[in-house]
């Protein structure tokens, strides 16, 4: 469903990404993780279309991210780690708004912006203002608007930031259900967050690809997904 081969990107002379390939299978829910800077927020920035890369290639579902990104934005559902919202906004009315571009109209478009409120726990807040929300509530409303078209694949990039120890238990409840539909692509810090949702992880470093497939097999049956990743990591940066 997402296949990407030595993908690079610079940021003048900076090296963000460097010739990282993988492959997300169709149905399956996969962790993109690494420590900040390793390149996550670049990748999955390339691969929802809101970046171009300096090489490489990358497909959503067979069409090139590249060369034809309108239709790839139309098969994914993209929230960033920072979702730019409009603070004067009410929740429903961005949701409305955000699914008319999307392409929803008329009664389609009201039933679904009510689907993904109650999915994501803002029926309470459907009149208040955005720029009047706490950070979890803002994350919930991108979560929302990420799911309003009902795409095949979801890019998700620290889904949970912000949120309460209850709401984490309730996303990962729903990012387990989405991935029964969707294709996810999800990046996090917490890492015993991948082994409650995830299928398979990606593991990135300094802009390349450390580790790569199933839990069960990049992971040490005695060291926990932390344990793994910490020791990955060290011994790349003592390499060095």
């Amino acid at each position: 469903m997402i296949h990407v081969r030595n993908l690079t990107k610079y940021y003048g002379d900076y090296l963000a990404v460097r010739d990282v390939s993988f492959d997300v299978p169709r149905g399956q829910v996969v962790g993109f993780l690494g420590p900040n800077g390793a390149g996550k927020s670049t990748t999955m920035r390339i691969l929802a279309g809101y970046l171009t890369a300096s090489s490489g290639e990358a497909s959503i579902d067979g069409i090139d991210v590249f060369w034809d990104p309108v239709a790839v934005r139309s098969r994914i559902g993209y929230m960033p780690e920072s979702c730019p919202l409009y603070p004067e906004m009410r929740v429903a009315e961005y949701l409305t708004f955000r699914a008319g571009i999307k392409g929803l109209h008329g009664k389609s478009r009201v039933t679904r912006v009510d689907a993904c409120m109650d999915r994501c726990w803002l029926k309470e807040a459907r009149g208040q203002l955005i720029g009047t929300l706490s950070k979890g509530f803002r994350q919930r409303v991108g979560l929302a608007d990420s799911l309003l078209a009902d795409p095949s694949v979801l890019i998700l990039d620290e889904p949970t930031a912000g949120l309460d120890p209850s709401q984490i238990r309730e996303t990962r409840k729903l990012i387990r259900e989405l991935g029964q539909r969707h294709t996810i692509l999800l990046s996090t810090h917490i890492l015993s967050e991948v082994e409650m949702t995830c299928d398979q992880a990606i593991i990135i470093n300094r802009g390349k690809v450390a580790a790569a497939g199933p839990l069960e097999d990049i992971r040490p049956k005695d060291q926990t997904l932390e344990e793994m990743f910490i020791r990955l990591v060290e011994r790349e940066e003592a390499a060095i």
